[in-house]
């Protein structure tokens, strides 16, 4: 996906808030295992081959995946760098070049884990109905990839 450069003028916020019947720290532990990320952090139609994943979860360090269309292969790269990362309640990062700020909180309810995903700076074409179900069926992933680590 190519992200618009910081010279769009119409961004905005989105937040997402999302519960997981898992504990936080396996929560948590998704969003930083390339093994687990690329079962899950990608919309419908698309994949996240494990090879093309990079994560140096701490401030600084890079975050770099590279989506794949599954109709006919088209990449979809995106760099990031952490800019907070407290396990297992926070990861926050920027996206290179676009400003983006994507800031995820991970909330223990009981055995269950609530996530918060806020993000700044987002151009239109990501706060669209389509890109907000998208990424909604990357946590509809999640969901599964937490109940088969339950089994």
């Amino acid at each position: 996906m190519t992200f618009p450069s910081t010279a769009d003028t119409d961004l905005g916020e989105l937040t997402i808030t999302r519960v997981f019947d898992a504990p936080r720290e396996r929560v948590f532990k998704a969003f930083t295992d390339p093994d687990q990320l690329s079962r899950f952090w990608s919309p419908v139609g698309t994949s996240l081959p494990v090879d093309k994943i990079k994560v140096d979860a701490r401030p600084g360090g890079v975050f770099e995946t590279v989506m794949v269309a599954d109709a006919d292969g088209t990449e979809y790269p995106m760099s990031a760098v952490y800019l907070d990362v407290v396990e297992p309640e926070k990861i926050a990062f920027t996206v290179t070049g676009a400003g983006l700020v994507s800031t995820m909180t991970f909330s223990d309810l009981d055995g269950k884990t609530e996530l918060v995903l806020h993000q700044t700076n987002v151009a239109a074409m990501f706060r669209s109905p389509e890109a907000v179900a998208g990424l909604n069926s990357s946590f509809d992933r999640l969901v599964e990839l937490l109940a088969s680590q339950a089994s």
